[in-house]
């Protein structure tokens, strides 16, 4: 937690505000607009910052979540009995009073059992839900008016709220994605849960949450929760940013955070943040036996190794060389006649277009067969960490079918490749991977020109004959 916090700038544990920190919170609160029904005043949180409680599990981020969504579905049926059992006694006190023989029945909670997942297509965390015994329902994306983002569907969040309810045990948002798809807008996510826990859950707070009112005898529902995959955003100040945001103005649960892609460490080992300690408490409750220490050494013998100044400069590093590394991406791109996609908000994932890269077929089925193998030549090549999104691809996961898989988008216009500037990557070695992505895309633009001229002389033969 103190290297997340003074390293990666998420803020902790508010034990008390001074008139300035209060002034402060005020501003962000007032920088997102009016929103009607909002429950600014009277969050989840308490005040505390994403990084006030922490744990540590021995298990990757897509089984992480499944965990959280576990904790937190067995603390809303935990919260909603003591509510549904006070809810009855006054009923009954009420009955008592008026002489009523006739009992009124028990008031009822809908079993939690639906998650909102606002759509990123990477298949684990969707996995997480289904694995959990959850519903998942998908949420659609948006794209951007003038750029070339996709982002979250305001709209069809609040609608999915208003259909479904009191069954949706949380939602579901992303803040680290591959490009085009950008960060979910947690911070207006956050308001827009709050405020609809405020008008139809009390607030939704309980007495668990008011650490301040221990004594109080009103008992208040969970409400519906709000969980952030952070999964490798640590090393981005700006969504950083947008979590402390998030947590000041709104409703955040949970934030799951991949320890191998923020710590250099080996794959295995996931760290849940909450503002929250005792959403903390239901998850580690929740975890079932035991797993290997090996995650919890590797990060503990990591961070000590680099110590506080050793983990900034990586950080700073990755931010010195976002730019280097947009400015060689388009360059490389203009050579072979495409261009940098435009997601401003994305500064670790980068897309650039392939619709060029096939010529001579209208068919789309043939030119994804083709940009698919230009993908796999980039693998063998040994350059890693790319990812090539034909257009119109479908994928089915445990039933669900995802048209335009790959973009997070139905119908997402262009083909491209992804790659990421992420923390641990040195100039030199960035300076390598664009030498050989060059020397491969000129060696599949040789091949397709050869297959080209092969084509032109068989036709011709035919012709002749």
């Amino acid at each position: 937690l103190d290297a997340v916090r003074r390293g990666a700038g998420l803020t902790g544990l508010v034990k008390s505000k001074s008139k300035k920190q209060n002034k402060k919170q005020q501003q962000l609160k007032n920088d997102g607009g009016n929103h009607s029904g909002d429950a600014t005043n009277n969050t989840n949180n308490n005040g505390n910052g994403p990084a006030s409680y922490g744990t540590l599990l021995p298990v990757c981020t897509g089984m992480s979540m499944a965990l959280v969504l576990s904790g937190l579905r067995d603390r809303a049926n935990q919260l909603g009995k003591l509510a549904n059992q006070h809810d009855a006694t006054t009923t009954n006190n009420d009955d008592n009073n008026n002489n009523n023989d006739d009992s009124s029945p028990t008031p009822t909670t809908p079993e939690r059992n639906i998650v909102l997942w606002s759509r990123i297509d990477q298949k684990s965390c969707y996995k997480a839900i289904i694995s959990a015994g959850l519903t998942c329902i998908v949420l659609p994306t948006t794209t951007h008016p003038t750029t070339d983002e996709v982002s979250t569907d305001l709209d069809a969040l609040q609608a999915a709220l208003d259909k479904y309810s009191h069954r949706i045990l949380a939602v579901i948002t992303t803040t680290s994605c591959f490009c085009p798809r950008v960060p979910d807008e947690v911070d207006r996510v956050a308001r827009l849960i709050q405020g609809w826990n405020s008008q139809h859950c009390h607030n939704g707070n309980s007495d668990e949450d008011n650490n301040n009112n221990t004594n109080t005898t009103t008992h208040k529902r969970a409400g519906i929760a709000h969980v952030i995959n952070h999964a490798y955003g640590l090393q981005c100040t700006q969504t950083n940013k947008l979590l402390n945001r998030a947590c000041t103005i709104g409703r955040v649960d949970a934030i799951i955070c991949s320890t191998d892609k923020n710590f250099l460490v080996p794959v295995g080992g996931a760290l849940i943040l909450s503002p929250n300690d005792q959403v903390i408490a239901c998850i580690s409750k929740n975890y079932p036996g035991r797993a290997s220490a090996s995650p919890v050494v590797d990060l503990f013998i990591t961070l000590l190794s680099m110590g506080l100044s050793g983990y900034k400069g990586i950080l700073e590093e990755r931010r010195r060389l976002v730019d280097v590394f947009r400015v060689k991406f388009d360059a490389l791109a203009k050579k072979f006649g495409e261009r940098l996609l435009d997601c401003p908000r994305n500064t670790i994932s980068f897309g650039i277009t392939l619709d060029n890269l096939v010529i001579g077929t209208d068919d789309e089925t043939k030119k994804n067969v083709q940009i698919t193998k230009f993908g796999s030549m980039l693998f063998t090549r040994c350059i890693s960490g790319t990812r090539v999104v034909p257009t119109k691809e479908t994928k089915t996961i445990s039933g669900h079918t995802f048209q335009g898989f790959g973009s997070s988008y139905d119908d997402y216009p262009h083909s491209y490749m992804t790659a990421a500037c992420a923390v641990g990557m040195g100039e030199e070695e960035m300076m390598e991977f664009f030498e050989r992505l060059e020397r491969c895309w000129r060696e599949y633009v040789g091949k397709r020109e050869k297959e080209e001229v092969r084509k032109r002389l068989t036709q011709m033969e035919i012709k002749e004959s």
